[in-house]
């Protein structure tokens, strides 16, 4: 099964130095049927201004995937780490039991994230941060682990939580497959371009919203990048 959620119908909120659109319940926007995919809890897809960003402000017991599309995200937290992160590559937050951060666009134009929460297998422990970059080049064709909860996904940045966190970039009339199993949660996002996932056609930030598939065939309408998140 596999349900489209267009882009023009997803909630979201323009506060002028960000515009933001909500795949799921957050903040403001609120629909008690739409809390969620699985472990996946927040998907969104933030614009923000140049020299504008968020705020320090708290999180605990929440793992947060922020996958840059456009321009960098720099980050700071109250454990002392700072990095910048650019486009194509991605950073992850393990909030454990608390960490206060910010995350400033310090690029002279916008920049355009995924914001991806998932909830973690366990709460507490100490909080951690960490940042790669995952060059386009390796993942054309193949979708490429970018952040995982499972041991054996290679340089994959950890997360706690069952699940994990694939990007790729296909050509035209290229295509990937996935083998999840049905008991999966699967949500697919292209950050550009528009696929077709099992004859379903997901267009640049569409999100599609996928269970009971044993197996994802995803073929590429035209040069497409996007990111999947398998949870449990």
């Amino acid at each position: 099964m596999i349900e489209l959620k267009p882009f023009n119908r997803l909630g979201g909120a323009d506060h002028g130095w960000l515009k933001a659109k909500h795949h799921f319940s957050f903040a403001n926007y609120y629909d008690p049927s739409n809390m969620g995919h699985g472990a996946l809890r927040v998907w969104n897809d933030d614009e923000i201004a140049p020299n504008t960003g968020f705020p320090a402000h708290p999180h605990a017991n929440m793992e947060i995937i922020t996958y840059v599309r456009e321009g960098a995200i720099t980050h700071q937290d109250s454990l002392g780490n700072k990095g910048r992160t650019e486009a194509g590559d991605v950073q992850v937050m393990s909030a454990g039991s608390g960490i206060r951060h910010s995350e400033y666009n310090l690029e002279p134009t916008k920049t355009k994230i995924f914001q991806i929460w998932i909830q973690p297998t366990t709460q507490g422990g100490a909080p951690t941060w960490g940042s790669k970059p995952f060059p386009k080049a390796n993942r054309s064709g193949k979708l490429v682990t970018i952040a995982s909860g499972f041991a054996g996904d290679g340089e994959a940045l950890p997360i706690r939580a069952d699940a994990k966190v694939l990007a790729t970039t296909l050509k035209a009339g290229e295509s990937a497959e996935y083998s999840a199993g049905r008991t999966r949660s699967l949500y697919l996002v292209p950050a550009a371009g528009s696929v077709e996932v099992n004859g379903v056609r997901v267009n640049a930030r569409d999100g599609a919203a996928i269970r009971d598939e044993d197996t994802l065939k995803i073929i590429a309408l035209e040069d497409s990048e996007l990111v999947l998140v398998d949870a449990a």
